[in-house]
């Protein structure tokens, strides 16, 4: 059964993305819990922003005149100065969000038949709005507009999930309870799915990574045994709270404290040390290599992990796809 449910709001962007502050939104350098130690954070544009061809600002070279000629509808306010005439640089040297041989400004303002235009436009300006350099916001456009993740199919029909199962965008988290990133990334994601509801379903996939968080599987299967026993929300905001007190111990007395009978939390409990597996195993054939990692619609998302941009992508993907 669907539940939802409301949290704060806080701030992350993590696997090397962006870490973005609500007010005033610098980009900041963020991190992951990586399975694998000593694994060189190579995702993201941030960890980039030095490459070759790039000042030491993140600025791209110039490369002759550029096009200030406003767009229609669009609105500049927030972006002053140099971040105006960054805006307009983009915009003419940047692809076509629809993959045609032209600009993203001569899609906008010419082709009518590219639906992702307007919304390309509009994640630009945000980006600079958040302080992106031009590599950073060169980087996140190419991420999103040119480089297609490969569709993977995932089995959850066991999985944990807020939202409706019918929901037009299907979002699947790989989290590790004891992994701090997965614990601030929590209310972001219910965030979405409170302001997209009906529009949303969020899926729970466990990923415990045993080599650095040694109870991080206990608490994946005491989350599963309580959403066998009607009482997954109560456990999950329980398990994060209590990270890393995570022991079979502390998680039978969290089930009593939940009202759950103990017998028939402990024959849950052990019964989910398959499904914790299977979820494994799936998440590693998708590619996850660190927590917490989202799939939209069956793809590896790859924008920045804050409400304001998944939530962009879905109002692009809904009109888009109608």
């Amino acid at each position: 059964m669907a539940v939802h449910y409301n949290l704060q709001v806080s701030n992350a962007r993590f696997s090397g993305h962006f870490v973005f502050a609500l007010l005033c939104a610098p980009l900041l350098m963020g991190g992951a819990c990586e399975k694998k130690a000593n694994k060189p954070n190579d995702t993201g544009a941030m960890n980039a922003l030095d490459h070759a061809g790039s000042g030491p600002s993140g600025d791209m070279t110039a490369e002759g005149p550029v096009d200030t000629t406003p767009l229609s509808g669009v609105e500049l306010g927030k972006l002053e100065g140099s971040k105006a005439q960054l805006f307009y640089k983009l915009i003419g040297s940047l692809k076509s969000p629809c993959g045609k041989a032209h600009s993203l400004r001569t899609s906008y303002a010419s082709d009518t038949t590219c639906k992702r235009a307007p919304f390309a436009v509009r994640y630009l300006v945000a980006l600079l709005e958040d302080e992106a350099t031009e590599a950073a916001a060169h980087d996140e456009y190419a991420r999103k507009y040119e480089k297609t993740a490969q569709p993977v199919t995932f089995d959850v029909s066991k999985a944990p999930h807020i939202g409706t199962e019918d929901a037009r965008i299907r979002l699947v988290e790989f989290f590790d309870y004891e992994c701090p990133h997965c614990q601030q990334f929590k209310p972001q994601m219910e965030q979405v799915v409170s302001n997209k509801q009906g529009q949303v379903s969020l899926y729970f996939m466990m990923f415990p990574i045993e080599s650095r968080h040694p109870e991080s599987r206990s608490a994946a299967q005491a989350a599963l045994a309580a959403h066998q026993l009607g009482k997954f929300k109560e456990m999950h905001d329980k398990l994060f709270e209590a990270t890393p007190r995570h022991s079979h111990e502390n998680v039978v007395a969290y089930a009593k404290a939940l009202g759950l009978d103990p017998a028939r939390f402990d024959k849950a409990y052990e019964d989910a040390s398959s499904q914790v597996t299977s979820d494994l195993k799936q998440g590693e054939t998708a590619g996850v290599e660190s927590t917490p990692t989202l799939f939209f619609n069956d793809r590896k998302y790859e924008g920045p992990m804050h409400p304001k941009y998944i939530e962009m992508w879905i109002d692009e993907e809904v009109a888009v796809n109608r």
